[in-house]
């Protein structure tokens, strides 16, 4: 069976996912761009946005796994778009008309439309629906690849709380936010589930990466 994976997400050294606030104008509220400017510096990135140079080394490993063996996304709401985007009727995400992920993309919300082809291959599909049964589904259309389950930091915590991922990589970032949404908040005994490694790179980010005990 194709495995459920977390690729690049950010959390602050007071495991905040995202900051408080969020907007259309803030997607990740007093946070800003904090949380991710370890992923900017690096080679990958400057390639994806067609600029020369960016860092080789840890980070830039890291973030080159974000691909490979994808065949499918589930994301929140929160990280589709901005609070109240579903009243938006013309909203289709913050990427522009061709999206990162290339693959269908299922997003969980309450406020389901039809689905939404992008160009590169992204297909964004609106379901209501529990965890197990997004990831069933997200499995049928990634045909036999993992799925990558995107965030926010909700959804990552109830797929772990369900015991629904297999492979975890969280980037904790040197910075203190206070305030926002946690990652980690009741998966007490998190650990006993997964075999852990945590690797710090030069850039001051720890890698922490969690994998299914026996996978």
């Amino acid at each position: 069976m194709s495995r459920a994976r977390v690729h690049n997400f950010s959390v602050s050294l007071d495991g905040f996912a995202t900051g408080e606030g969020l907007s259309r104008d803030a997607p990740f509220g007093h946070a800003g761009e904090r949380l991710h400017q370890w992923m900017f510096a690096t080679r990958w990135w400057h390639e994806r946005v067609g600029e020369p140079g960016g860092s080789d080394g840890l980070d830039d490993a890291f973030v080159r796994q974000f691909t490979p063996g994808i065949g499918a996304e589930i994301m929140g709401a929160g990280k589709f778009g901005y609070p109240g985007w579903h009243e938006d009727q013309e909203w289709k995400g913050w990427w522009g008309p061709n999206p990162p992920f290339h693959t269908p993309t299922f997003i969980l919300t309450h406020h389901t439309r039809p689905s939404i082809e992008m160009e590169g291959g992204t297909t964004f599909h609106f379901l209501d629906t529990s965890p197990a049964k997004a990831l069933e589904t997200a499995r049928e259309a990634a045909g036999g690849q993992d799925v990558r389950i995107g965030g926010g930091p909700t959804v990552i915590r109830d797929f772990l709380a369900d015991g629904l991922i297999d492979h975890v990589h969280v980037a904790v970032v040197p910075v203190v936010l206070g305030r926002g949404v946690r990652l980690w908040d009741g998966l007490e005994d998190l650990e006993k589930d997964y075999d852990m490694e945590a690797t710090s790179s030069p850039s001051g980010v720890t890698h922490l990466t969690l994998t299914r005990s026996g996978l």
